[in-house]
């Protein structure tokens, strides 16, 4: 049976419209069956433009009320029940859809989703994870980027055990050496890693290096199960070197930025140089197919959006200025995470790290 997720179709800056173009490609493509959140007549306006959307596992679910960009979002959680969002991720808690996707406000989709879903057991707050490329055809998760601007030492002890878990379960069941296999990152080319390698994002490699909080969490992270190799600095984000970065969401956040940013920059350098000259136009002509694969790469729209992880349940937030690819693939990745259990497994791992109960001696019966 396809997986069904609800979408919240009127998050983006240009919704529904993206949302709808999304929706449709992700149901040809991938059979999933999608829930489409928010105003009736303006969904079923949008879709009427798709004639061929009518044979496609579409459905409307009415919202009377939107979340804007510009509402504060603890206000807009509270003040409107009905919103796509609350009406969304109510459908995954009812067990009517198995993830929820929203390109919406991203405060007031963190703060609906944790007053909705709750978080999982041993889950003080839930953390944005976000996929980006490395060398050589890698990739490698961030988290937190953007959901706790301020943190703890055991909330980074926290990320990384959900960040380890969520690579591994989305790159393979079976963990080793060898590509993806049926994950979606395979499309992209990506390789699984032995063990992943997970680091704590600091301005130096020395345990002494950082400010208090990643020193602190440096001792406890050192401490945990996992393939600890250490700090990782900034340049470590990209080169291959480590899988799961551990940071608090202020600092994971602008870092995330920084690199959609250099991103952008290089791929509008490297298209007016294409163009620059006869010389270069014949080159690219030549090279036509390894440029798109290198354009690939780079496009945040092909990684589908950042999952919150730690609730009870699957919430995809994905970027305001999102395109139809970039909807298509939020749909995809919600419902692979559903697929895999990926929240039964981060449950497991985190009620590893505590103590067991103490059992209270009984005395022999003579």
């Amino acid at each position: 049976m396809p997986s069904v997720i609800a979408l919240d179709a009127m998050g983006s800056d240009r919704a529904p419209k993206p949302e709808i173009e999304g929706a449709i490609h992700a149901a040809r493509n991938y059979g999933v069956r999608v829930l489409l959140i928010g105003p009736e007549t303006t969904i079923k306006a949008e879709l009427e433009r798709h004639p061929s959307a009518a044979r496609l596992p579409l459905e409307i679910v009415h919202a009377s009320q939107v979340i804007t960009m510009d509402d504060k979002a603890v206000q807009a959680v509270r003040a409107k029940r009905d919103s796509s969002m609350r009406v969304g991720l109510r459908l995954v808690r009812e067990g009517r859809a198995a993830g929820f996707v929203t390109a919406g406000n991203t405060g007031a989709a963190m703060a609906s989703a944790k007053m909705v879903l709750g978080a999982l057991h041993g889950v003080d707050r839930p953390a944005l994870a976000a996929v980006f490329p490395t060398v050589p055809g890698t990739a490698a998760i961030l988290l937190d980027v953007g959901a706790n601007v301020d943190c703890k030492p055991h909330n980074l002890e926290q990320f990384a055990v959900m960040g380890e878990i969520y690579f591994r379960s989305m790159f393979s069941a079976q963990f080793g050496i060898h590509r993806v296999g049926d994950s979606a990152f395979a499309r992209l080319g990506f390789a699984a890693a032995k063990r992943p390698r997970v680091g704590l994002l600091s301005i130096g490699e020395e345990e002494s290096k950082g400010n208090q909080l990643t020193r602190e969490s440096f001792q406890l992270l050192k401490r945990l199960p996992l393939n600890f190799v250490g700090n990782v600095e900034g340049r470590d984000l990209f080169n291959g070197h480590v899988d799961v970065i551990v940071a608090d969401g202020f600092v994971g956040n602008v870092a995330l930025k920084i690199s959609e940013g250099v991103a952008n920059l290089v791929r509008t350098v490297l298209k007016e140089s294409l163009k620059a000259t006869i010389t270069s136009q014949v080159g690219y002509m030549l090279s036509r197919s390894a440029f798109a694969d290198f354009k690939k790469r780079i496009d945040h729209t092909e990684y589908g959006g950042a999952p919150l992880l730690g609730l009870k349940g699957v919430c995809i937030i994905t970027h305001g200025s999102s395109n139809a690819n970039a909807i298509k693939n939020a749909v995809r990745v919600a419902a692979e995470f559903a697929e895999r259990n990926i929240n039964q497994s981060i449950e497991q791992g985190l009620a590893a790290l505590r103590p067991a109960p103490v059992q209270a001696e009984v005395a022999p019966v003579h």
